[in-house]
């Protein structure tokens, strides 16, 4: 592929500075731009928490042109008042797609909204454009399997025909997990147009570091001679109540602080569950900017995930690689067969529990506060992990082949491909 080949992500919230679910976006943009590619992104005007914010509608940061299009700005507070965010974006998006692509083009779709890759789809057929779909999660069965999908069932299958169509329209298929490349088999999207290239986080901002040099865990109200943390958002896709069960038995052991730093709606409710049970032990912050996280990664001697284990191949906790990278135990709450538990396995970088047993939970985190030489054992083969595996230069080097390589494998009929296979 030619330098100078135009680039255009799609994805609902942008911004360079803030930690959110433009994190990934923030990190390879600059970088694809810094080795020719000419990068642009459409984007809304909303910040992912902050739907008022002032933005303007175009902007370029280095290298990287911005287009901010126009949606309502309703927040994520409420479904019906996201869901009107959402459509209004698509409509935005899609005008703002079909004016500025051309012919040649890779247009790349994030899962933000859901369902963005119909839109991408269509524009790419119509411009003659490459359709790569990033993969963040799965949706319209993400809503389904959580019983948040107000959709009758009638359109609901609709809109999952039309997304399996833009899967089998795009050139390729970027998935963040094995599990998720074994969906996208069952739904008969072709092996050939779905490749692997995990999440990441940057190993240059985030190191490992002796919990008592983190300045959030010397600002603690109350002293904690052992903290397992949890950090970013807490939403429907994830579990509470294997850990706050856990905390509940832990709770007579002064020694142990659970910090939970973000938000989500199974945050809020985390905090009135926490408070109608009297519990002391939990702290609650909210997000931590981004050129603190390596300090409040640091603050913790262990860290949770979790994922809801029916949610397995549909979406990844994309904490994981910041944990790992920090130097960091992990227990991971969900589906033992699922992908952070099979990496966790394999690398012997933290613990697994299932789902529902907060007694193993708390056993795990009465060991670990027991036996430091095996905390910073497995500290290390974390990090050990993430720079065998799960670095920013490594992925943005997979991206670079990915898009470099699209050239050459052109079908000989064009682009016609790219509506032929819906």
């Amino acid at each position: 592929m030619a330098r100078g080949q135009r680039i255009i992500f799609i994805n609902r919230f942008f911004h360079p500075d803030l930690s959110s679910t433009s994190q990934m976006l923030s990190d390879l943009a600059p970088r694809l731009a810094a080795v020719g590619f000419d990068v642009h992104i459409v984007c809304s005007r909303q910040l992912y928490d902050d739907p008022k914010a002032p933005l303007e509608p175009e902007e370029t940061l280095g290298a990287t042109r911005v287009h901010r299009v126009w949606t309502s700005r309703f927040g994520r507070n409420a479904l019906l008042g996201r869901a009107v965010d959402y459509v209004t974006f698509q409509i935005s998006a899609a005008a703002k797609l079909l004016r500025i692509t051309r012919r040649g083009d890779v247009l790349v779709a994030k899962t933000d909204p859901p369902l963005v890759s119909i839109v991408a789809a269509w524009v790419a057929g119509r411009r003659g454009a490459h359709l790569v779909n990033w993969l963040q999660d799965i949706f319209p069965e993400i809503a389904s399997h959580l019983g948040a999908n107000p959709l009758p069932a009638r359109l609901d299958g609709v809109l999952k025909s039309m997304r399996t169509w833009s899967l089998r329209a795009a050139r390729m298929n970027v998935v963040i997990g094995e599990r998720m490349r074994e969906f996208l088999a069952l739904e008969r999207v072709p092996a050939a147009q779905v490749c692997v290239i995990e999440n990441w986080a940057d190993g240059d901002a985030i190191k490992p570091m002796a919990a008592c040099s983190s300045a959030l865990r010397r600002s603690l109200p109350t002293p904690a001679g052992f903290v397992v943390a949890y950090s970013g958002n807490l939403g429907r896709a994830h579990e509470y109540l294997t850990f706050l069960d856990a905390a509940t038995e832990l709770q007579r052991d002064r020694e142990v602080l659970f910090l939970m730093i973000g938000g989500g709606a199974q945050m809020r409710l985390l905090r009135g569950a926490v408070a109608e049970r009297g519990l002391g032990n939990f702290l609650f912050l909210p997000y931590q900017a981004r050129d603190t996280l390596n300090d409040s990664l640091g603050a913790a001697d262990v860290h949770l995930a979790c994922l809801l284990p029916r949610l397995e191949g549909l979406v990844v906790p994309s904490k994981f690689y910041g944990i790992l990278a920090a130097g960091r135990p992990v227990i991971f709450i969900g589906d033992p067969d699922g992908d952070i538990a099979r990496v966790v396995r394999r690398s012997d970088c933290g613990s697994i529990v299932a789902t529902g047993d907060s007694a193993a939970l708390a056993a795990e985190i009465r060991c670990l506060k027991l036996d430091s030489a095996a905390l910073e054992g497995t500290g290390r083969r974390a990090r050990r992990l993430f720079e065998d595996c799960y670095t920013l230069d490594a992925a943005v080097g997979k991206w670079i082949t990915l898009l470099r390589g699209l050239d050459s494998h052109q079908d000989h009929e064009g682009h016609e491909d790219v509506t032929a296979r819906g």
